[in-house]
């Protein structure tokens, strides 16, 4: 019996959190509850199944100030996932009826990615294969066979291996022994043939012919043109592109003649043998379950289709409209897609919002109910800014660091320097708008703005940021509060 520890596959909750500390300073409760989300949905595939479909995910509504965190825990998390994960930006769908994107569109975009998940997957599994057969391909174009050379595509006699140069016809009075001799001519080409073509096939493989060009064909579909039967966004551009993928599937493939550089045609040649070696079929049913089963969709900027509060605004096609369209793709309802009907039924979403000028409960409240679970993000303060400096395996100050070692440019940061830098931002942040960690972009570009830019011209320089270097560049802006509006 398996031990309780690898029960259940994936990663537990506490590897989530270790995982997303790694990039993520504070948040503890939210990542805590993101953690748990995911391990309910490992959990949930190995209970029995006529309890199975009676666990519906927990979704999260996330709500904290911009820049502390939300979006990048959504990130982070689709890459820990394991499974189709779609964000999606609220505000950027209108009512049914109105020109603007459908919400059932979200649905058909987390197929669309669960549809590449799978395939690549399965292509990684004949990646080696396809990867032979293409090369065994462009040797074909570099060295035809003796067989396949000797006639010309003008029907013309051809020697073994010089296709285009033509020979005489022999004799009518030949020896008796003349096909003997042929044999073993062709013996000894055959011979020489395998030798060449293996000399040719480790040059290929290390790169050797890359700029070589090769004459091919490839079968393709006759495309259609973009805008043949309607223009313009939402749902009827993706109904009329639908259409569009349809008819050109249904088109016949016609052989197309391309002349490439080895480089761009073995691309072309390693995408026709993956197709031929995957089952598409088998690819779309298998990214069907695990959409319905374990996809994920981020609803961000969640805050600005809340209603406004107050009654007589008229009708809003961006707010409570797109929360009743919402509504049932949230509960759970069937979304038809170019692939099949998609159940999100148990689909996870998570919510996120700023909430600055509306709160939770402007929502619906059918739309409340169905995110239980609430986690507030903290604001991010000095001790958090110099964390984030410094912490994170993608630290702004080793991105910083790395892009100076282009130039032969060595930057080294001090305590002192770090605080300051953190300082600086947390006072900015109060004095103007909060805009939480992304003010660190600002104030670490305004403090290095003359090293890069200088940067080619310094050879082998040191440069060293500590308090005293970032005060000669900060200082003055940052007590002059209107000026510090507008450069930070």
């Amino acid at each position: 019996m398996e031990t309780k520890q690898h029960s259940v596959e994936g990663l537990t909750p506490r590897q989530i959190v270790a995982e997303l500390d790694k990039y993520i300073i504070g948040q503890e409760r939210a990542k805590k509850m993101v953690a748990i989300a995911l391990r309910n949905r490992a959990r949930r595939k190995i209970i029995p199944g006529n309890l199975r479909d009676e666990v519906s995910p927990k979704n999260i509504l996330m709500i904290g100030p911009t820049g502390v965190g939300k979006t990048e825990i959504s990130r982070r998390l689709s890459r820990l996932a394991g499974a189709p994960f779609l964000k999606v930006e609220a505000s950027k769908y209108t009512e049914v009826g109105y020109v603007g994107r459908d919400v059932e569109s979200m649905v058909r975009d987390l197929m669309e990615i669960g549809v590449k998940m799978v395939r690549d997957e399965r292509t990684a599994e004949v990646i080696e294969r396809a990867t032979t057969t293409a090369n065994e391909r462009l040797l074909d174009l570099l060295l035809p066979h003796p067989k396949a050379a000797a006639v010309s595509p003008r029907g013309v006699q051809q020697p073994f291996g010089f296709p285009g140069i033509q020979v005489h016809p022999a004799p009518e009075s030949e020896p008796a022994d003349k096909e003997k001799e042929d044999e073993k001519r062709a013996g000894m080409s055959e011979k020489r043939y395998e030798h060449t073509r293996e000399k040719l096939r480790k040059g290929l493989v290390n790169g050797a012919f890359e700029d070589r060009e090769v004459e091919f064909v490839v079968q393709s579909r006759p495309g259609m043109p973009g805008n043949v039967i309607g223009i313009g966004m939402g749902s009827e551009s993706e109904m009329m592109g639908q259409v569009k993928d349809m008819m050109e599937r249904m088109m016949p493939q016609k052989p197309k003649e391309k002349k490439l550089p080895i480089r761009m045609a073995r691309q072309i040649l390693l995408d026709e043998e993956v197709d031929r070696l995957l089952d598409m079929d088998k690819v779309v049913t298998e990214a069907l379950e695990r959409v319905q089963q374990s996809g994920i969709i981020f609803i961000d900027e969640i805050d600005k289709i809340a209603g406004r509060g107050s009654p007589g605004h008229g009708p809003d096609v961006s707010r409570e409209g797109v929360q009743r369209d919402i509504l049932p793709i949230v509960e759970g309802c069937t979304v038809a897609t170019k692939y099949g009907m998609i159940s999100t039924e148990h689909v996870l979403f998570i919510g996120s919002g700023a909430f600055h000028i509306s709160k939770p409960s402007d929502l619906i409240p059918e739309l409340q109910g169905r995110f239980p679970i609430r986690v507030e993000l903290e604001p991010l303060g000095k001790e958090e800014f110099r964390r984030i400096l410094v912490e994170p395996d993608n630290a702004l100050t080793k991105q910083y660091q790395a892009l100076m070692e282009t130039e032969d440019i060595r930057i080294t940061y001090t305590e002192d320097g770090v605080d300051q830098l953190a300082e600086c931002a947390f006072k900015v942040n109060q004095q103007t708008e909060n805009i939480g960690a992304r003010r660190l972009y600002t104030v670490m570009e305004k403090v290095l703005e003359d090293v890069s830019f200088n940067a080619p011209d310094m050879e082998h320089q040191e440069i060293v940021i500590d308090r005293e270097y970032v005060n000669s560049r900060l200082a003055d802006i940052i007590k002059d509060e209107d000026l510090s509006k507008f450069i930070l």
